[in-house]
Protein backbone atom coordinates (compact mmCIF):
# COMPACT_ATOMS: atom_id res chain seq x y z
CA UNK A 1 0.00 0.00 0.00
CA UNK A 2 3.08 2.64 0.94
CA UNK A 3 4.57 1.83 -2.27
CA UNK A 4 1.26 2.24 -4.29
CA UNK A 5 0.72 5.58 -2.41
CA UNK A 6 4.34 6.80 -3.27
CA UNK A 7 4.16 6.18 -6.64
CA UNK A 8 0.90 8.16 -7.05
CA UNK A 9 1.94 10.89 -4.96
CA UNK A 10 5.72 11.02 -7.11
CA UNK A 11 2.83 10.99 -10.43
CA UNK A 12 0.87 13.78 -9.27
CA UNK A 13 3.89 16.38 -8.11
CA UNK A 14 5.30 15.32 -11.56
CA UNK A 15 2.52 16.70 -13.54
CA UNK A 16 2.05 19.15 -11.42
CA UNK A 17 5.48 20.77 -11.80
CA UNK A 18 5.59 19.38 -15.29
CA UNK A 19 2.93 22.03 -15.58
CA UNK A 20 4.29 25.40 -16.31
CA UNK A 21 0.96 27.51 -16.27
CA UNK A 22 0.05 25.40 -12.80
CA UNK A 23 3.77 26.41 -11.69
CA UNK A 24 2.68 29.87 -12.42
CA UNK A 25 -0.40 30.03 -10.37
CA UNK A 26 0.84 28.18 -7.59
CA UNK A 27 2.95 31.55 -6.88
CA UNK A 28 2.69 34.70 -8.73
CA UNK A 29 -1.26 34.75 -8.42
CA UNK A 30 -1.52 34.59 -4.72
CA UNK A 31 1.35 36.80 -3.94
CA UNK A 32 -0.37 39.53 -6.59
CA UNK A 33 -3.54 39.04 -4.99
CA UNK A 34 -1.89 39.39 -1.60
CA UNK A 35 -0.27 42.98 -2.82
CA UNK A 36 -3.59 43.78 -4.43
CA UNK A 37 -5.83 43.26 -1.71
CA UNK A 38 -4.10 44.09 1.24
CA UNK A 39 -3.82 47.95 -0.38
CA UNK A 40 -7.14 47.51 -1.43
CA UNK A 41 -8.93 46.48 1.47
CA UNK A 42 -9.46 48.38 3.73
CA UNK A 43 -12.45 50.39 6.04
CA UNK A 44 -10.54 53.75 6.30
CA UNK A 45 -11.56 56.15 4.04
CA UNK A 46 -8.89 58.99 3.10
CA UNK A 47 -9.60 62.16 0.57
CA UNK A 48 -13.16 62.52 0.17
CA UNK A 49 -13.96 64.52 -2.54
CA UNK A 50 -16.06 67.32 -0.63
CA UNK A 51 -18.11 70.78 -1.45
CA UNK A 52 -18.38 73.10 0.70
CA UNK A 53 -21.37 75.85 0.72
CA UNK A 54 -21.41 78.58 3.70
CA UNK A 55 -24.16 80.99 3.62
CA UNK A 56 -23.20 82.60 7.05
CA UNK A 57 -20.05 83.78 6.16
CA UNK A 58 -18.96 84.27 10.06
CA UNK A 59 -15.89 83.60 11.65
CA UNK A 60 -17.22 80.26 13.29
CA UNK A 61 -18.18 79.16 10.39
CA UNK A 62 -15.00 79.27 9.08
CA UNK A 63 -13.65 78.16 11.80
CA UNK A 64 -15.69 75.42 11.65
CA UNK A 65 -14.66 74.34 8.18
CA UNK A 66 -10.81 74.66 8.97
CA UNK A 67 -11.67 71.72 10.55
CA UNK A 68 -12.12 69.43 7.69
CA UNK A 69 -9.76 71.36 5.51
CA UNK A 70 -6.71 70.60 8.08
CA UNK A 71 -7.48 66.55 7.82
CA UNK A 72 -6.62 64.21 5.29
CA UNK A 73 -10.14 62.70 5.54
CA UNK A 74 -11.65 65.19 3.48
CA UNK A 75 -10.36 66.93 0.45
CA UNK A 76 -12.27 69.92 -0.38
CA UNK A 77 -12.67 70.49 -4.50
CA UNK A 78 -15.34 73.60 -4.17
CA UNK A 79 -16.48 76.26 -3.05
CA UNK A 80 -20.12 76.97 -3.76
CA UNK A 81 -22.18 80.00 -3.32
CA UNK A 82 -25.89 78.73 -4.18
CA UNK A 83 -27.72 75.35 -3.49
CA UNK A 84 -28.55 75.24 -7.13
CA UNK A 85 -24.55 73.51 -7.66
CA UNK A 86 -25.31 70.56 -5.64
CA UNK A 87 -27.19 68.79 -8.01
CA UNK A 88 -24.90 68.62 -11.06
CA UNK A 89 -21.90 67.80 -8.74
CA UNK A 90 -22.99 65.07 -7.27
CA UNK A 91 -24.62 63.31 -10.10
CA UNK A 92 -21.19 63.72 -12.12
CA UNK A 93 -19.69 62.28 -8.66
CA UNK A 94 -17.09 65.65 -8.88
CA UNK A 95 -17.76 65.41 -5.04
CA UNK A 96 -19.10 62.95 -2.86
CA UNK A 97 -19.82 65.26 0.30
CA UNK A 98 -21.26 68.67 0.07
CA UNK A 99 -21.48 71.06 3.82
CA UNK A 100 -23.97 73.02 4.11
CA UNK A 101 -23.45 76.33 6.76
CA UNK A 102 -27.11 77.53 6.67
CA UNK A 103 -27.75 81.39 7.73
CA UNK A 104 -27.06 82.22 11.27
CA UNK A 105 -24.75 79.64 12.68
CA UNK A 106 -22.80 81.64 14.65
CA UNK A 107 -25.65 83.93 15.96
CA UNK A 108 -26.91 80.14 17.48
CA UNK A 109 -23.83 79.51 18.57
CA UNK A 110 -23.63 82.72 20.56
CA UNK A 111 -26.93 82.15 22.25
CA UNK A 112 -26.08 78.74 23.27
CA UNK A 113 -28.37 77.41 21.13
CA UNK A 114 -28.11 74.33 18.69
CA UNK A 115 -26.45 75.24 15.23
CA UNK A 116 -27.34 72.99 12.47
CA UNK A 117 -25.04 71.83 9.62
CA UNK A 118 -25.96 70.19 6.23
CA UNK A 119 -24.24 66.98 5.37
CA UNK A 120 -25.15 66.09 1.22
CA UNK A 121 -23.84 62.71 0.25
CA UNK A 122 -24.11 60.11 -2.49
CA UNK A 123 -25.82 57.49 -0.95
CA UNK A 124 -25.16 55.54 -3.86
CA UNK A 125 -21.93 54.78 -2.20
CA UNK A 126 -23.12 53.63 1.07
CA UNK A 127 -20.37 52.51 2.75
CA UNK A 128 -17.92 55.51 2.23
CA UNK A 129 -21.52 57.52 3.12
CA UNK A 130 -21.63 55.85 6.67
CA UNK A 131 -17.98 56.72 7.31
CA UNK A 132 -18.28 60.19 6.32
CA UNK A 133 -20.75 60.64 8.30
CA UNK A 134 -18.83 59.45 11.26
CA UNK A 135 -16.03 61.50 10.45
CA UNK A 136 -18.42 64.67 10.29
CA UNK A 137 -19.69 63.54 13.57
CA UNK A 138 -16.38 63.53 15.20
CA UNK A 139 -15.13 66.98 13.85
CA UNK A 140 -18.57 68.76 14.90
CA UNK A 141 -18.69 67.23 18.11
CA UNK A 142 -15.30 68.17 19.22
CA UNK A 143 -15.79 71.86 17.90
CA UNK A 144 -18.95 72.50 19.61
CA UNK A 145 -17.17 71.50 22.72
CA UNK A 146 -14.34 73.35 22.19
CA UNK A 147 -16.18 76.02 21.23
CA UNK A 148 -18.40 75.75 24.75
CA UNK A 149 -15.49 75.57 26.89
CA UNK A 150 -13.93 79.23 25.31
CA UNK A 151 -17.08 80.68 25.45
CA UNK A 152 -17.34 79.65 28.95
CA UNK A 153 -13.83 81.15 29.40
CA UNK A 154 -15.23 84.63 28.29
CA UNK A 155 -18.36 84.70 29.76
CA UNK A 156 -17.48 82.85 33.44
CA UNK A 157 -13.86 82.74 33.55
CA UNK A 158 -14.14 81.67 37.47
CA UNK A 159 -15.94 78.72 36.83
CA UNK A 160 -14.72 77.47 32.98
CA UNK A 161 -12.24 76.01 35.08
CA UNK A 162 -14.56 73.77 37.34
CA UNK A 163 -16.72 72.74 34.00
CA UNK A 164 -17.30 68.72 34.11
CA UNK A 165 -15.11 67.02 31.14
CA UNK A 166 -15.74 63.76 30.42
CA UNK A 167 -12.01 62.69 28.79
CA UNK A 168 -12.23 58.87 26.34
CA UNK A 169 -9.27 57.16 26.73
CA UNK A 170 -8.91 54.76 23.95
CA UNK A 171 -6.68 51.75 24.47
CA UNK A 172 -7.14 49.23 21.89
CA UNK A 173 -5.83 45.70 22.36
CA UNK A 174 -3.46 43.88 19.76
CA UNK A 175 -4.00 46.46 17.30
CA UNK A 176 -2.62 49.78 19.31
CA UNK A 177 -3.50 52.06 15.43
CA UNK A 178 -6.67 50.09 14.41
CA UNK A 179 -5.28 49.41 11.16
CA UNK A 180 -7.55 48.00 9.17
CA UNK A 181 -5.04 46.56 6.96
CA UNK A 182 -4.03 44.03 9.86
CA UNK A 183 -7.75 42.89 9.93
CA UNK A 184 -7.40 42.09 6.28
CA UNK A 185 -3.90 40.37 5.67
CA UNK A 186 -4.58 37.56 7.81
CA UNK A 187 -8.04 37.09 6.32
CA UNK A 188 -6.50 37.21 2.50
CA UNK A 189 -4.42 33.90 3.02
CA UNK A 190 -7.20 32.55 4.04
CA UNK A 191 -9.40 33.52 1.19
CA UNK A 192 -6.86 32.86 -0.68
CA UNK A 193 -5.66 29.48 0.09
CA UNK A 194 -9.65 28.74 -0.27
CA UNK A 195 -10.03 29.21 -3.36
CA UNK A 196 -6.31 28.07 -5.20
CA UNK A 197 -6.94 24.49 -2.71
CA UNK A 198 -10.38 23.37 -4.31
CA UNK A 199 -10.16 24.62 -7.77
CA UNK A 200 -6.94 22.76 -7.88
CA UNK A 201 -8.39 19.95 -6.35
CA UNK A 202 -11.23 20.12 -8.66
CA UNK A 203 -9.48 20.59 -11.85
CA UNK A 204 -6.38 17.53 -11.21
CA UNK A 205 -9.90 15.16 -11.13
CA UNK A 206 -11.97 16.44 -13.65
CA UNK A 207 -8.64 16.74 -15.91
CA UNK A 208 -7.86 12.64 -15.29
CA UNK A 209 -11.49 12.01 -16.32
CA UNK A 210 -11.39 14.14 -19.65
CA UNK A 211 -7.75 12.33 -20.85
CA UNK A 212 -9.25 9.06 -19.72
CA UNK A 213 -6.16 8.08 -17.71
CA UNK A 214 -8.66 7.94 -14.53
CA UNK A 215 -10.26 5.22 -15.58
CA UNK A 216 -6.79 3.35 -16.65
CA UNK A 217 -5.77 3.57 -13.30
CA UNK A 218 -8.76 2.02 -11.93
CA UNK A 219 -7.61 -0.62 -13.54
CA UNK A 220 -4.32 -1.05 -12.07
CA UNK A 221 -3.55 -2.17 -8.39
CA UNK A 222 -4.28 1.09 -7.02
CA UNK A 223 -7.50 0.65 -4.45
CA UNK A 224 -10.35 4.00 -4.92
CA UNK A 225 -8.67 5.22 -1.20
CA UNK A 226 -5.40 5.21 -2.40
CA UNK A 227 -6.47 7.14 -5.01
CA UNK A 228 -8.15 9.26 -3.16
CA UNK A 229 -5.55 10.20 -0.82
CA UNK A 230 -2.94 10.50 -3.45
CA UNK A 231 -5.24 12.76 -5.65
CA UNK A 232 -5.55 15.20 -2.49
CA UNK A 233 -1.77 14.68 -0.41
CA UNK A 234 -0.22 16.33 -2.59
CA UNK A 235 -2.52 19.66 -2.63
CA UNK A 236 -2.38 19.78 1.38
CA UNK A 237 1.14 19.78 0.94
CA UNK A 238 0.77 23.06 -1.93
CA UNK A 239 -1.73 24.41 0.13
CA UNK A 240 0.83 24.65 3.03
CA UNK A 241 3.51 25.61 1.31
CA UNK A 242 0.97 28.49 -0.03
CA UNK A 243 0.33 29.81 3.24
CA UNK A 244 3.79 30.13 4.39
CA UNK A 245 4.54 31.79 1.23
CA UNK A 246 2.02 34.61 1.55
CA UNK A 247 1.88 34.99 5.44
CA UNK A 248 5.70 35.66 5.03
CA UNK A 249 5.12 38.31 2.29
CA UNK A 250 2.30 39.17 3.91
CA UNK A 251 4.25 39.94 7.15
CA UNK A 252 6.93 41.27 5.75
CA UNK A 253 5.74 43.58 3.35
CA UNK A 254 2.65 45.04 5.49
CA UNK A 255 4.52 45.19 8.74
CA UNK A 256 1.05 42.62 10.08
CA UNK A 257 3.01 41.01 13.54
CA UNK A 258 2.96 37.71 13.77
CA UNK A 259 2.63 37.23 17.64
CA UNK A 260 1.09 33.27 17.73
CA UNK A 261 2.68 29.89 17.66
CA UNK A 262 4.05 28.60 13.81
CA UNK A 263 2.66 25.01 14.62
CA UNK A 264 -0.79 26.19 16.25
CA UNK A 265 -1.43 28.24 12.90
CA UNK A 266 0.00 25.26 10.54
CA UNK A 267 -2.17 22.71 12.62
CA UNK A 268 -4.91 24.80 12.10
CA UNK A 269 -4.38 25.52 8.45
CA UNK A 270 -4.21 21.45 7.95
CA UNK A 271 -7.15 21.10 9.20
CA UNK A 272 -8.87 23.74 7.16
CA UNK A 273 -7.11 22.30 4.11
CA UNK A 274 -8.81 18.75 4.97
CA UNK A 275 -12.42 20.49 4.84
CA UNK A 276 -11.46 22.24 1.24
CA UNK A 277 -9.72 19.24 -0.11
CA UNK A 278 -13.32 17.52 0.62
CA UNK A 279 -15.63 20.11 -1.23
CA UNK A 280 -12.89 20.27 -4.25
CA UNK A 281 -12.93 16.87 -4.40
CA UNK A 282 -16.68 16.81 -4.04
CA UNK A 283 -16.66 19.36 -7.07
CA UNK A 284 -15.09 16.88 -9.34
CA UNK A 285 -17.30 14.16 -8.67
CA UNK A 286 -20.06 16.42 -9.74
CA UNK A 287 -18.39 17.99 -12.99
CA UNK A 288 -17.16 16.17 -16.08
CA UNK A 289 -15.49 19.35 -17.79
CA UNK A 290 -12.85 21.71 -16.51
CA UNK A 291 -15.37 24.68 -17.22
CA UNK A 292 -17.95 22.70 -14.88
CA UNK A 293 -15.27 22.93 -12.53
CA UNK A 294 -14.55 26.59 -12.48
CA UNK A 295 -17.82 27.35 -12.43
CA UNK A 296 -18.69 25.38 -9.43
CA UNK A 297 -15.80 26.03 -7.86
CA UNK A 298 -16.26 29.85 -7.97
CA UNK A 299 -20.21 29.20 -7.34
CA UNK A 300 -19.08 27.91 -4.05
CA UNK A 301 -16.05 30.00 -3.22
CA UNK A 302 -17.69 33.29 -3.49
CA UNK A 303 -20.74 32.66 -1.30
CA UNK A 304 -18.06 31.25 1.68
CA UNK A 305 -16.09 33.92 1.36
CA UNK A 306 -19.17 36.34 1.97
CA UNK A 307 -20.75 34.86 4.95
CA UNK A 308 -16.83 33.82 6.63
CA UNK A 309 -16.76 37.19 8.28
CA UNK A 310 -14.21 38.44 5.85
CA UNK A 311 -15.33 41.75 5.25
CA UNK A 312 -18.85 41.67 7.21
CA UNK A 313 -19.70 40.82 10.65
CA UNK A 314 -21.12 37.26 11.06
CA UNK A 315 -23.79 38.88 13.90
CA UNK A 316 -25.10 41.25 11.53
CA UNK A 317 -26.20 39.09 9.29
CA UNK A 318 -29.96 37.66 9.85
CA UNK A 319 -30.39 35.01 11.95
CA UNK A 320 -31.06 31.98 9.10
CA UNK A 321 -27.91 32.81 7.50
CA UNK A 322 -25.38 33.00 10.65
CA UNK A 323 -26.39 29.33 11.00
CA UNK A 324 -25.85 28.30 7.55
CA UNK A 325 -22.03 29.94 8.95
CA UNK A 326 -20.90 27.29 10.87
CA UNK A 327 -21.20 25.22 7.87
CA UNK A 328 -18.18 27.23 6.53
CA UNK A 329 -14.53 25.98 7.47
CA UNK A 330 -13.40 29.54 6.37
CA UNK A 331 -15.65 31.28 9.13
CA UNK A 332 -13.34 29.17 12.02
CA UNK A 333 -10.05 29.41 9.83
CA UNK A 334 -10.29 33.03 9.57
CA UNK A 335 -10.95 33.40 13.89
CA UNK A 336 -7.47 31.24 13.65
CA UNK A 337 -5.46 33.19 11.63
CA UNK A 338 -6.33 36.55 13.12
CA UNK A 339 -6.15 35.00 16.47
CA UNK A 340 -2.57 34.07 15.66
CA UNK A 341 -1.50 36.65 14.01
CA UNK A 342 -2.74 39.44 15.82
CA UNK A 343 -3.42 38.25 19.48
CA UNK A 344 -1.18 35.57 19.58
CA UNK A 345 -3.44 33.14 21.17
CA UNK A 346 -2.98 28.89 21.29
CA UNK A 347 -5.21 26.42 21.39
CA UNK A 348 -6.36 27.02 24.78
CA UNK A 349 -8.26 29.77 23.15
CA UNK A 350 -8.56 28.17 19.29
CA UNK A 351 -9.42 24.66 20.25
CA UNK A 352 -13.65 25.10 19.60
CA UNK A 353 -12.44 26.68 15.97
CA UNK A 354 -10.43 23.95 15.49
CA UNK A 355 -13.02 21.27 16.61
CA UNK A 356 -15.54 22.60 14.21
CA UNK A 357 -12.91 22.45 11.25
CA UNK A 358 -12.13 19.03 11.82
CA UNK A 359 -15.65 17.98 12.21
CA UNK A 360 -16.18 19.42 8.74
CA UNK A 361 -13.81 18.08 7.32
CA UNK A 362 -14.55 14.86 8.41
CA UNK A 363 -17.93 15.16 7.49
CA UNK A 364 -16.38 16.65 4.17
CA UNK A 365 -13.79 14.18 3.14
CA UNK A 366 -16.24 11.49 3.95
CA UNK A 367 -19.17 12.60 1.63
CA UNK A 368 -16.81 13.43 -1.06
CA UNK A 369 -15.27 9.89 -0.90
CA UNK A 370 -18.69 8.30 -1.19
CA UNK A 371 -19.66 10.19 -4.21
CA UNK A 372 -16.36 9.62 -5.19
CA UNK A 373 -17.15 5.91 -5.70
CA UNK A 374 -20.17 6.15 -6.88
CA UNK A 375 -19.07 8.05 -9.69
CA UNK A 376 -16.23 5.54 -10.42
CA UNK A 377 -18.60 2.70 -10.44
Amino acid sequence: MIERLRQILIKEFIHLFRDKQARFSLLVPPLLQMLIFGYAATYEVNRISTAVLDLDHSQESRQFLERFTATSRFQVHDVLYSESQIPALIDHRRVVLVLQIHPGFAELLRKGQTAPVQAILDGTDSNTALIAVGYINQIATRYAQDYQLERAGRLTPSLAQFAPRIALEERPWYNANLESRWFFVPGVIGTLLLVTTITLTAFAVVREREIGTLEQLMVTPIRPAELIVGKTLPFLLVGLGTVIIVAVAGTLWFEVPFRGNVLVLLFGTTLFLTSALGIGLLISTLCLTQQQAFSLSFFYAAPAIMLSGFGYPVNSMPHALQLITYLDPLRFYLIVLRGTFLKGVGLEALWPQMLAMTLLGIGTLTLATLRFHKSLD
